[in-house]
């Protein structure tokens, strides 16, 4: 339940605290005074979209900040997905400043607009004016009934994501591999070439790499040459070191068999005359390789380009055009059998569709079974705000058989429209051709009434579900939302001293104006003020006895009815 809003250079507020309680809370205040602007800082903290009129004139920027307990496991499963601590009470701070920057806290980790409103989605249910256009639209309708029934993202609705899914697949697979037949046959045409092309060239694996190797020496071979040839001259010209390594072995052969350490220096001389000896026929084998290849230079930088030219054009290197290569000649032999393959695809489709459209049936089903029992509970509730005439039921769309069903979604082939007659004699019409303001706004309470029994969400704020009533029927809307408040906070905005007479808490906004600036102030009333408020409400004076005691008859008829009637 939301516990406090704290508001801060939000339009007329310069500075507010709001503490809500338990149970019926009820915002009143004149018309102007600023009630608009507290739920207009609701809404922000909540995550709507800000713009600088929201900040105070004058100002740089502007703050609000919600405290929430007694908070649901699914509030805490966001906050764990989220990797954040599992806290007693839920703080949101959200502050906007005069450069359109956003900053946002949960619990005092920095957070995202986009993650609060994944909290207080679970948090909040707000209804205002709005909303009454919301419901005129069939599609909307029918978002209502899967959201009260449990379908939305229930088991039956990702059954159907992955029949559509897979159906979608399967068609779109045939329209990649079909269309028509000029069209295969361009394609056939394209695949014939890039397939020649590969294989013409014939690449082998690691070929560019080594082509490329060769390209080096050969642009570098008068370089190489010298090199081998200043090796091959230091090892076997006369005075070299062939020579000289000659020489000394002779010379340690002579004492080797004066003792060890003699023959052990002879032997290691002698292996490094072996070693020069391999060195200078390897640096021969070189010489005679870079002349042999002396003629292909032009050769290979030609062959490098083709493959180059291929690698761009079919993926960036071997693997690459190996893995292109195999899907083309795949997609041609598809082209070449495509009346088989088609067939066999087409199959599948088939099947595909025939589980899909046995989905869209179990759709249909949950969709009208909970619909009867939806219109039942809200004529009951209709009945109760003195509309006992009035006629309700769901309309659905006739089922369209398996051959003519368009499968373009994976949300079935329903298509709903609310039927409502407020009166007697009236013909039943849809809901946006018949009702008056004072109806709708009966008519969603009796939906929200429903919402609060199946709903996890704490809190209900209502801005101005009264409007278009009066009297009796006032009465008896204040007697709905004081039950509703049993089940959820209920924070409801209104002008009607029938409503107010049952607030577990009341809190008046007001203006206030002085020479040089205009102030909404915030205040809890105690029962003294909640007097005075439903006086003002009802039209009369506080100064007048008549008045002061019309409240007072008010507030306990309230209290009567909620001692006898609210558990």
């Amino acid at each position: 339940m939301l516990n406090r809003l704290v508001i801060k250079n939000v339009a007329l507020i310069e500075s507010a605290e709001i503490d809500f309680t338990t149970g019926f809370n009820v915002l009143s205040g004149e018309t102007g005074a600023g009630k608009s602007v507290i739920l207009e800082s609701l809404n922000f903290v909540l995550g709507a979209k800000a713009d600088k009129t929201l900040i105070r004139s004058g100002e740089e920027g502007c703050l609000v900040s919600a405290e929430f307990g007694n908070l649901t496991e699914s509030v805490y499963a966001v906050l764990d997905e989220f990797g954040f601590e599992r806290e007693d009470l839920l703080i949101i701070t959200r502050k906007f400043n005069i450069a359109g920057k956003n900053t946002v806290n949960i619990n005092g980790n920095s957070a995202t607009v986009s993650m609060v409103k994944r909290l207080t989605m679970l948090l909040i249910d707000v209804h205002g004016q709005s909303e009454h256009f919301y419901l005129l639209n069939t599609a909307n309708q029918l978002k209502l009934i899967d959201k009260l029934s449990g379908l939305v993202d229930g088991d039956l609705i990702i059954k159907a994501k992955t029949a559509y899914s897979e159906y979608k697949k399967l068609t779109e697979e045939l329209s990649l591999a079909g269309g028509d037949e000029a069209a295969r046959l361009i394609k056939t045409d394209v695949l014939n070439y890039q397939i020649k092309e590969i294989e013409g060239a014939e690449i082998k694996e690691n070929e560019f790499e080594e082509l490329s190797a060769l390209r080096e020496k050969l642009l570098n071979r008068e370089k190489i040459v010298s090199a081998l040839a200043a090796v091959k001259s230091g090892i076997e010209d006369e005075g070299g070191v062939s020579d000289i390594l000659s020489n000394a072995a002779r010379t340690l052969g002579a004492i080797s068999a004066f003792g060890e350490e003699y023959s052990t220096l002879y032997d290691r001389l002698s292996a490094a005359y072996a070693e020069i000896d391999d060195i200078l026929c390897t640096a021969n084998d070189k010489l005679d390789d870079i002349g042999y290849s002396e003629y292909s230079l032009e050769e290979t930088e030609e062959r490098l380009n083709l493959i180059k030219n291929l690698f761009k054009k079919y993926g960036g290197d071997y693997n690459a055009l190996t893995e292109f290569y195999q899907k083309a000649v795949l997609e041609k032999e598809r082209l070449d059998n495509f009346a088989e393959y088609a067939a066999a695809l087409q199959g599948k489709i088939a099947q595909a569709a025939k589980k899909l459209y046995s989905v869209y049936i179990e759709l249909n089903k949950t969709r009208v079974n909970y619909s009867k029992i939806f219109a039942e509970n809200v004529l009951r509730e209709l009945a109760e705000l003195g509309m006992n005439k009035a006629q309700f039921f769901i309309k659905f769309n006739q089922i369209p058989a398996f051959e003519e069903c368009k499968f373009s979604g994976y949300n079935g082939f329903d298509d709903i429209a609310f039927m409502f007659s407020a009166n007697a004699g009236e013909p039943v019409k849809p809901l946006s051709d018949v009702i008056s303001g004072g109806e709708m706004s009966r008519f969603m309470l009796s939906i929200k009434a429903q919402a609060a029994k199946y709903n996890d969400i704490s809190t209900f704020i209502f801005d101005e579900i009264d409007a278009g009533i009066s009297g009796a029927i006032a009465w008896v809307v204040a007697e709905k939302l004081v039950k509703i408040s049993t089940a959820v906070q209920v924070i409801a905005v209104s002008h009607l001293p029938q409503i107010a007479s049952f607030a577990d808490n009341n809190i008046l906004i007001e203006k206030t104006e002085t020479a040089d600036k205009t102030i909404t102030k915030v205040k809890t009333l105690d029962s003294a003020g909640k007097i005075n408020e439903i006086i003002r409400l009802s039209g009369g004076d506080a100064d007048n006895i008549s008045a002061v005691e019309h409240a007072k008859s008010l507030i306990k008829k309230a209290d009567e009815y909620k001692t006898n009637n609210i558990a």
